[in-house]
């Protein structure tokens, strides 16, 4: 079965649906976001390494 899940190139912003980008070679990830999960363990050390890193929420 075939995999057909949109991809993007971050470094071109280049839409695809291969794992590499066809313009510059580079690895291509998913552009949506990890799903919700109310009983997700580690997503308290994920916000707080966000929020050290200056790209964090506002709030937290």
């Amino acid at each position: 079965m075939t995999e057909s899940i949109l991809r993007v190139c971050r470094p071109c912003a280049r839409y695809t649906l291969r794992a590499k980008c066809p313009e510059c070679q580079s690895p291509t990830r998913t552009p949506h976001p990890a799903r919700y999960d109310p009983g997700d363990r580690y997503g308290k050390y994920r916000r707080a390494l966000l929020s050290a890193a200056g790209s964090g929420p506002a709030g937290e």
